[in-house]
């Protein structure tokens, strides 16, 4: 029986862990579950400004996609030169950058996961940053718009100088030797899904360095991550299921979830109990294997069968993951996924039904890589506990 995204974070917050691993398709509701988290810790009793509450006294602090809000473009349509990423008034913010002059930790972090001649260059009060490539001579630098990607990586170097600088505060065990008693309350850091755009070294060494974060942060402060990246996952499930002496941090203070949406709007929170993280691949030929049963099958779905065909290559040695198709029609299978997926990246970003044909084609073709690789499926259930 599925539950509402109010009980799951009411799971969330009775496990009582040092940090818990979420993992989700994209368009599963993880941002809606971070709001519900924190409107279960703090809620509001009252409308009020939630900048006025953060200097109350906080308690649950996210990351997500409403965090990305509080920065906006003026793209200088008139003379189309001084393009500058604008930052909304901010309490975080203006605390980071303005009384803590965290900017160049936030230049540095930015440039690790991104290229380490992007230079931004924030002006005299902090509310407005350009961005520029510094060429080491005396050629005056074009102000440009960075990417979509590369702007996630920027508003995330922010959060992170600040959960470093929390960590750090909250790691004084005095609260009156602490340089502010900001956030002497707060219980929580929600981060969900950080930066989704970066190739896979970069995200490794992210997961690492937030991996890292949470363990030399020894106070009552608790995280929760979620992601829909399964590298990203399975690298911090590994960390956090490493004992590291240097903090004394223990395999015990993690738990690891899977959080699944269902055709009715209700959700479902499968701890994952095995040793080692789920094999991605076997998860969405499960995935696929349900929809075939219920018919529901969509056009991300042939996304779902590519990436599966990609991977068993890669594992197998072939240089195309197209030699993996039956023969007798390999270059009209080929064409037809590369035509059904190329447009659908992710689970939330499409939803249109295929016709008939192409669902039996899809069917026809799960059992086949079932057949000829030998895989053994169960539910999702079965991939996990």
């Amino acid at each position: 029986m599925g539950q509402s995204l109010t009980e799951i974070a009411q799971t969330l917050k009775d496990a009582n862990k040092k940090v818990q691993l979420i993992y989700a398709f994209n368009g599963t509701g993880k941002t809606r579950l971070s709001r519900e988290f924190r409107l279960l810790v703090a809620p509001k009793e009252i409308e009020e400004n939630e900048r006025d509450e953060e200097e109350q006294g906080l308690k649950v602090l996210y990351y997500n996609a409403f965090t990305e809000d509080l920065f906006y473009w003026d793209n200088d349509l008139y003379t189309d030169s001084d393009r500058k990423l604008k930052v909304q008034p901010n309490s975080f913010t203006n605390w980071v950058l303005r009384e803590q002059g965290q900017d160049q930790n936030i230049i540095n972090t930015f440039q690790l996961l991104t290229n380490d001649k992007l230079t931004p260059q924030f002006n005299e009060n902090f509310s407005e940053i350009r961005f520029s490539f510094q060429r080491g001579n005396d050629e005056i630098n074009e102000i440009i718009k960075i990417s979509k990607g590369e702007e996630s990586c920027f508003i995330w170097s922010i959060f992170y100088a600040l959960i470093e600088q929390i960590v750090g505060i909250l790691n004084i065990p005095e609260p009156d030797e602490r340089e502010t008693r900001k956030y002497d309350n707060l219980e929580y850091i929600f981060i969900d899904d950080p930066v989704s755009s970066l190739d896979d070294t970069h995200l490794i060494e992210l997961a690492v360095n937030i991996a890292t974060l949470i363990k030399s942060s020894p106070s009552q402060l608790k995280y929760i991550v979620t992601t829909h990246n399964p590298l990203f996952y399975n690298v911090l499930f590994n960390e956090f299921d490493r004992r590291d002496n240097r903090f004394g941090y223990k395999p015990d203070k993690s738990k690891k979830w899977l959080l699944e949406k269902f055709e009715d709007g209700t959700f479902d929170l499968k701890y994952q109990q095995k040793d080692s993280p789920f094999s991605y691949h076997l998860f969405l030929l499960s995935e696929l294997e349900k929809v075939i049963q219920t018919g529901n099958i969509q056009k991300y779905h042939y996304n779902f069968l590519r990436n599966i065909f990609e991977k068993t290559s890669t594992f197998l040695g072939y240089d195309n993951w197209r030699d993996l198709l039956p023969q007798d029609a390999q270059e009209a299978y080929y064409n037809r996924i590369i035509n059904l997926s190329s447009h659908s990246k992710h689970h939330g970003e499409e939803v249109s039904i295929i016709n008939e044909n192409d669902k039996r084609v899809l069917a026809f073709l799960v059992g086949e890589i079932k057949r000829i690789y030998s895989f053994k499926t169960g539910t999702s259930t079965d991939l996990i506990t």
